[in-house]
């Protein structure tokens, strides 16, 4: 028997690839295939099941196409309704693969299709549980992606997401590998931990969700207190998952490379959306007049979900060279799949041809300190639980997640600054700002950590209960 993660740091994503007797189960696949196809090929094995936890929200599932490819049945837990063909495991389905077997727990709460498989070693001991996103380490699935209107609250879904926990996770013994969907950077919990592989034990003692003495009514308070917004574009990606999409192969095949000045004339003709995926110095130093900078090196796949919001909308690439098509295909992942065209040859050709270009005005914390004693225009679009950690003396708090909802907070008529923790986030704001207009606005080289090195004054929020 052979498990293998996969995981994906930019989506913070786990895909698992089980091997017994030359015959193979793969769990939760990435939309691009080819990798498992090239996988199976390696050993002359059979891919025999595709099991899906659930319908994922943060990212476009590979099953459809492995189906395609394999003919491997697809397999969902109860209430799973597709568009394409699915085998709909009933609670408590066991599945054979080479001398091992896998089990359907199904374990509505985060979805009501939500099911966790339990996989059992030739000798029929329970050995590891495949959770999903039931079961995080440190956290469970959030209870507020799948609220059916007026008829299904969060509150709800929390009571069921506790049942499933107690009644057919609890009981299975301490020594039980944990395999989730996700670690910290999803969207899909609040406290998700770094670690990517765990065990029922460690998460009966450090996973606040599984207290043995919490109560019904506290669990749901505790897994509702707090939730931010689901990123905007997570209905799309259940649909996607539930209807079907286009193979990326394809996709990728339909984008152009584009020489400069094509480039130039396809933009203005098609009114699409110009997309730097370069280091963010990079762009500083020049690019495209009104294109978005999100770095291919950062969270980039669910940063492009939270902040473009029109998922249809034609894309113009520039990136690093020879990063083309593996940029088209982390947009795909979360269901962004109208790239149309690259620039050829990168921004240096768009430069050779003499074509305009914009700068990014920039500061370093040991500047802006000098510079000014005023906190007034200054923002900082980190995450809220990384303001409340720590921020600028009265600097408001302006999520690069929720940008949209700020704009009319920035001035137009003076020079204004942006900072996030370390630089990447608040160049992604600066160039959001700049494409409407905002060209007063000035990035914080360096972002908080060059802050706290000056004497420009910060503050926490202190909890109540620690004061005496």
């Amino acid at each position: 028997m052979k498990i293998e993660q996969i995981y994906t740091g930019c989506l913070a994503q786990g895909a698992y690839y089980i091997e017994s007797n030359g015959e193979v189960a793969i769990i939760d696949p990435l939309r691009e295939t080819q990798p498992y196809i090239d996988k199976l090929n390696s050993t002359n094995s059979k891919l025999k099941y595709i099991f899906e936890t659930h319908f994922h929200a943060d990212f476009v599932s590979g099953h459809v196409t492995l189906a395609e490819k394999t003919n491997a049945p697809i397999i969902f837990g109860p209430n799973a309704t597709t568009s394409f063909k699915a085998h709909i495991a009933t609670d408590g389905e066991v599945f054979k693969l080479g001398e091992i077997t896998i089990t359907c727990l199904h374990t509505p709460g985060h979805t009501m299709e939500s099911s966790c498989y339990l996989l059992k070693d030739k000798d029929g001991k329970d050995y590891a549980l495949f959770s999903g996103d039931t079961l995080f380490l440190g956290d469970v699935g959030r209870p507020d992606l799948a609220q059916k209107a007026a008829t299904m609250t969060q509150e709800d879904l929390a009571g069921i997401l506790f049942d499933s926990l107690r009644n057919k996770i609890m009981p299975l013994a301490d020594e039980v590998i944990v395999y989730p969907a996700h670690g910290a950077g999803s969207a899909c919990g609040k406290n998700l931990s770094k670690e990517t592989i765990g065990s029922i034990g460690d998460q009966k003692k450090n996973n606040y969700a599984l207290r043995a003495n919490m109560t019904r009514d506290e669990f749901i308070t505790e897994v509702t207190d707090g939730l931010l917004p689901p990123p905007a574009y997570f209905p799309m990606n259940v649909k996607l998952n539930k209807e079907g999409y286009s193979d990326v192969e394809n996709i990728i095949k339909e984008a152009k490379a584009f020489d400069a000045k094509t480039f130039e004339l396809v933009a203005n003709e098609t009114d699409a959306l110009i997309l730097d995926v370069r280091h963010q110095d990079d762009f500083s130093n020049g690019h495209i007049p009104k294109s978005i900078f999100i770095g291919i090196d950062g969270q980039f796949a669910p940063w492009v979900g939270s902040l473009i919001l029109d998922s249809k909308q034609p894309i113009l690439l520039i990136t690093p060279q020879g990063r083309e098509n593996e940029t088209i295909t982390r947009l795909a992942r979360v269901g962004y799949d109208n790239t149309i065209g690259y620039l050829n040859g990168g921004f240096e050709t768009w430069k050779k041809e003499g074509l305009e270009f914009d700068t990014l005005n920039s500061i370093t914390a040991k500047e802006l300190e000098a510079k000014t004693t005023s906190t007034s225009a200054i923002f900082d679009v980190r995450k809220p639980g990384e303001y409340t950690a720590e921020h600028i003396l009265d600097v408001p708090s302006t999520p690069l997640d929720f940008l949209n909802e700020h704009l009319t907070e920035f001035p137009k008529d003076k020079n204004f600054y942006v900072h996030c923790a370390g630089g990447y986030r608040s160049v992604i704001a600066a160039s959001i700002l700049k494409s409407r207009g905002y060209h007063n606005v000035i990035d914080i080289k360096g972002g908080f950590a060059a802050i706290k090195n000056t004497e420009i004054k910060t503050t926490s929020f202190v909890c109540p209960s620690t004061l005496k």
